[in-house]
């Protein structure tokens, strides 16, 4: 009897808690946000964070303040945001590392796929291809040339294990089929700091890190990962033209809230995003970046989902090639 009482009551105290946070998500948001970013700030990925969290803060009506919590290849960050109060209070935009990070790392503390619910695509960012402005090759096919004939010596700076311009550089020498010699540094400012003053060779990076440079021809530049040149870099041929078609590919960004957090805060959440992706300062800075936002279709929880499976599948063959694990 005595065990049966207890169950009851257990069973009405979960009812009220589950009640109540259905009624908060009613009223949500009453306070101010955190959107956690997995890196630096400064880099690519804060970069379209804040201009995305601003705009979306206006319509939610609530301040949406951006938290960088970096290191171990964006895997702190997640794994802070897959262990918070699903309230829809704390959320993560992450980049393509969130689908990576499920082979590079053996042992993470959360199941990249199961530990989030998804609110949606948020851009899709080309990279480039790019050296040290005294690189002697005038194109992509001189770089990869000069690279295989000097394996040994040529160095790829990256921001980090699980940074973008890591995974690109692993793409690049699979591509080429040629092992050269990997430089991580601790975020994307150092890397392009040593990049500029020529102590490494050669750079893969999102175009919002590397644009304002190749325009200012601090840096040489090969080739852009997207399937069309970039008005923005309109002169810059795409790896596709410059005869290296396995480098195409892009960095996509998304917004994740912990699992079980309430499906009315989740589609405030979305609603908001939307809004955001079409909010005309947003569009104009992506495009001074050298991308867009994501479309209405792409901007939604299913889109998300279904990309993040897609792209664990096919960069954990890569990965598994290169041998290259964070852990």
């Amino acid at each position: 009897m005595k065990i049966a009482k207890m169950l009851a009551g257990l069973t009405a105290l979960a009812a009220i808690s589950l009640g109540a946070t259905v009624a908060n998500a009613a009223g949500y948001p009453e306070r101010q946000i955190t959107m956690v970013v997995p890196f630096a700030a400064g880099g690519p990925t804060d970069t379209v964070a804040r201009l995305v969290a601003e705009s979306m803060s206006k319509n939610l009506g609530q301040q949406i303040v951006v938290e960088n919590v970096g290191g171990a290849g964006g895997t702190l960050g997640a794994g802070r945001v897959a262990s918070s109060k699903p309230d829809g209070y704390t959320i993560l935009l992450h980049h393509i590392g969130m689908a990576t990070s499920a082979t590079l790392y053996r042992k993470l503390a959360y199941d990249t796929l199961n530990a989030f619910e998804y609110v949606g695509l948020v851009t899709d960012v080309p990279m480039t291809i790019v050296a040290r402005k005294d690189m002697a090759a005038t194109d992509l096919k001189g770089l990869v040339e000069y690279a295989k004939a000097n394996k040994d010596k040529v160095t790829v700076a990256n921001a980090g294990i699980g940074a973008a311009s890591h995974l690109c550089g692993m793409l690049f020498m699979s591509s080429i089929q040629t092992p050269l010699v990997t430089v991580p540094y601790k975020g994307t400012g150092p890397a392009m700091t040593d990049l500029l003053g020529g102590q490494v060779d050669i750079m893969c990076d999102q175009t919002t890190n590397t644009t304002k440079q190749i325009q200012g021809g601090t840096i040489k530049a090969y080739a852009v990962t997207s399937p069309e040149r970039l008005s923005v870099l309109k002169d810059l041929p795409t790896v596709k033209e410059a005869g290296l078609p396995q480098m195409e590919v892009g960095i996509w960004h998304g917004v994740y809230a912990p699992k079980g957090t309430p499906k009315e805060a989740i589609d405030k959440l979305d609603a908001a995003l939307k809004v955001a992706l079409k909010d005309q300062n947003v569009a104009a800075r992506f495009a001074e970046l050298g991308t867009v936002p994501s479309s209405d279709a792409d901007a939604t929880p299913a889109a998300l989902k279904a990309k993040l499976e897609s792209e664990i599948a096919r960069w954990k063959p890569v990965i598994e090639a290169a041998g290259q694990y964070a852990d």
